[in-house]
């Protein structure tokens, strides 16, 4: 949510900015909010000037009635009772117009950073810097599902049964390297100076409006049953929301903290083959990093956090590029992002496995989210990367790690996570 005074001072470049998101259906908010923040504020002036009269005349009172006047005390008291009457009307219409800036408010678009490219959808990401080499071997890689499978590590059909689609069992030493793959995640951000946290994995209502837009809550949210209880599509929202209307002190920003969940996500739509398997689908857990920092860090902030994950995957021998993405790309919330893609030998191509976020203060006004300094509370800034996210990771980690044999290697930094494990061989 940006700050309304920009919308008082400069319509014209929020309005602007709506446009490069090519969401011009929402042109008409910046002019709605106008008009009733302008009601607003002539209501609040007739109460004000209300409750000075309603103080003179009830001063006029007690000189009325000490001068045994009783009638005309009873006359201003009338007009007392008639004038709290119009105050409590204009309280009503005040808190009804709030309720309608604050639902428009949110649905206005965060201010995108200069240097964002524009564009209407993915298509017009911009690629950034490759890490690593990227190489096809000289045999013939399978689809994932037939690599883990091949491992004795994957079981889609008994999931499909007991939970339906988009669900999977990780068995063997595919199952240890995944929790693998997530200790030493954790452990890479420990040593970055991060501290490790297990949040909640349900929130409140309250929290999801506060951390992401109404259309991204519809589409990747779980409602529970009869409770005002969402389970979290990624730890990020449970990490934020737990600094829900507090005042951090100053000398304690930057916040830095990694943690682990599990992720439960709708994915709506249609999706393609190579999102298939264990690409896309309704569980999995995941390793975040978020950061909560002053506004003039956020930008560092922004740029140490995608870079850790490039070097996380170039440690596990990982070719990764980073892609910029888009204006029409952006969540709502967004002042830039930055996805990180690892390499597909099989597919020849990269694909997303982590995405970095600065969302500046939309995200810190919608929950509260402020720090204390000698000149008065300022909103913070908040900030999102992924460490890493197994599934995704297991398809470019066995993709990139194969041998002709059909076998995996361990590389060197996973080894004491696996036991000491170099090698996973197909089970015959």
């Amino acid at each position: 949510m940006i700050d309304i005074n920009l919308i008082r001072t400069n319509p014209d470049l929020v309005k602007q900015n709506i446009k490069k998101k090519f969401q011009n259906h929402k042109l008409h908010l910046v002019d709605d909010v106008l008009k009733m923040d302008s009601e607003v504020r002539v209501l609040k002036q007739e109460g004000d000037e209300l409750r000075a009269k309603r103080n003179v005349l009830s001063q006029q009172i007690g000189a009325l009635m000490k001068s045994k006047q009783i009638d005309e005390a009873n006359k201003i008291k009338a007009q007392v009772v008639e004038n709290n009457e119009r105050i409590d009307v204009i309280e009503k219409e005040v808190a009804d117009l709030d309720s309608k800036i604050k639902q428009a408010m949110m649905s206005i678009p965060n201010i995108i950073a200069d240097d964002v490219p524009i564009g209407e959808d993915d298509r017009f990401n911009v690629q950034g810097k490759t890490f690593l080499e990227p190489k096809v071997p000289d045999f013939e890689i399978p689809y994932h599902t037939d690599i883990l499978e091949n491992l004795n590590g994957l079981d889609i059909d008994s999931a499909r049964r007991t939970s339906g689609q988009g669900f999977y069992y990780l068995t063997g030493d595919i199952a240890r390297l995944h929790s693998a793959i997530l200790a030493y995640a954790r452990d890479f951000m420990i040593n970055k100076g991060f501290t490790y946290v297990i949040p909640p994995y349900m929130i409140r209502s309250d929290v999801v409006k506060g951390v992401m837009s109404f259309e991204e809550m519809d589409n990747m949210m779980y409602k529970i049953e009869g409770e005002d209880l969402y389970l979290i599509g990624t730890s990020e929202h449970s990490m934020i929301g737990r600094f829900m209307n507090t005042i951090i002190p100053e000398e304690k920003l930057p916040i830095t903290l990694t943690s682990y969940s599990p992720c439960f996500r709708k994915e709506k739509g249609a999706h393609g083959l190579e999102e298939r398997g264990i690409y896309r689908i309704h569980q999995f857990e995941k390793q975040e990093m978020i950061v909560i920092c002053k506004p003039e860090e956020s930008e560092d902030w922004y740029n140490k956090m995608w870079n850790y994950s490039v070097e996380l995957f170039v440690s596990m021998e990982i070719p990764v590029r980073t892609l910029v993405c888009c204006s029409g790309d952006l969540a709502d919330l967004k002042y830039r992002s930055l996805d990180v893609e690892a390499w597909s030998p099989r597919q020849k191509r990269y694909f997303e496995v982590c995405s970095c976020s600065n969302l500046t203060d939309a995200q810190a006004r919608r929950l509260g989210i402020r720090y204390k300094t000698d000149k008065g509370n300022k909103f913070a800034h908040t900030l999102n990367n992924t460490v890493v996210a197994p599934p995704r990771m297991l398809i470019a980690f066995v993709e990139n790690h194969l041998q002709k044999d059909g076998s995996v290697t361990i590389p060197k930094v996973l080894w004491q996570y696996m036991g000491g494990t170099k090698v996973i061989k197909p089970k015959k």
